[in-house]
């Protein structure tokens, strides 16, 4: 990525663009480069230094006093933030600066340092979806690479698997779910997530995985007759038709209950 526009700062960051730019007149951690219609762009290094200090500042750290250290006495105060939400964030902003400058071992080695200490589950909820949060506008927007997003969305997702392949339940549910992706839909991190949580409360779980053409369903439905079927849509192909779709479910298969999420 050659370089970031200021909303993409402000979206990764959680800093307005005003204060940004008003952080940029009065104090010399920013000197982001200009176009040539005069618009700014931010360096990798311009991100992580807007990273660190709008950690440091929302846990009590005046700006003048940031502006003052260096960089190392900067990452020694990020570290001795005991707060378990300080924490939280500067794992999420780790992700993000790994995942800019395609450090794969460090993305993954921050991934797997949290869910050791605190559980997939956990993970996901308080580290991985914030994150996704964050850089999902600039994936939609084309300001990160698609090769950066499938990089990071594997890493998670090998995670995911390992969590579901590990987990287990001390209790049985009589009840059956059937979790699969329609048609053209490949974004598979969600339904892993219910799978995950599905199985560690003892459910019975079918995993038919993305890309599943109605009449495969339909078949699976008739051998197994599961409880519920589960779908999750995050981007579906541009083809797609929710009503087509939910009126042909209903159709091929009358009697059996879906939960659709998105």
């Amino acid at each position: 990525m050659n370089g970031f526009t200021i909303k993409d700062v402000e979206n990764l960051s959680g800093i307005k663009a005003h204060t940004i730019r008003i952080w940029e007149q009065r104090y010399g951690f920013l000197k982001p480069q200009r176009t040539g219609t005069n618009i700014r762009y931010y360096s990798n290094e311009e991100l992580r230094v807007v990273l660190n200090i709008s950690l440091l500042n929302k846990f009590g750290y005046k700006i003048s006093h940031i502006n003052k250290m260096d960089q190392e006495e900067i990452r020694e105060k990020i570290l001795s933030l005991n707060q378990a939400e300080a924490q939280q964030e500067r794992v999420i902003h780790d992700l993000i600066h790994t995942m800019v400058e395609l450090e794969i071992e460090g993305f993954e080695r921050t991934l797997d340092s949290y869910i050791s200490r605190h559980g997939v589950e956990r993970a996901i909820t308080r580290i991985i979806f914030p994150f996704l949060e964050r850089i999902g506008i600039l994936w939609q927007t084309g300001h990160i690479n698609p090769a950066q997003e499938h990089i990071v969305s594997n890493i998670i997702r090998q995670k995911l698997i390992r969590g579901i392949e590990g987990t287990r339940s001390l209790v049985t549910l009589d009840t059956s779910f059937l979790l699969c992706l329609p048609e053209g839909e490949h974004h598979e991190l969600s339904l892993l997530y219910v799978y995950f949580l599905l199985k560690s409360r003892g459910a019975q779980v079918i995993y038919l995985g993305a890309d599943l053409p109605v009449k495969d369903l339909e078949y699976v439905v008739r051998m197994k007759k599961p409880d519920y079927v589960f779908m999750h849509l995050t981007s579906p192909s541009r083809t797609f038709h929710m009503d087509k779709f939910l009126l042909n479910l209903q159709t091929r298969m009358k009697d059996q209950t879906f939960v659709i999420s998105g």
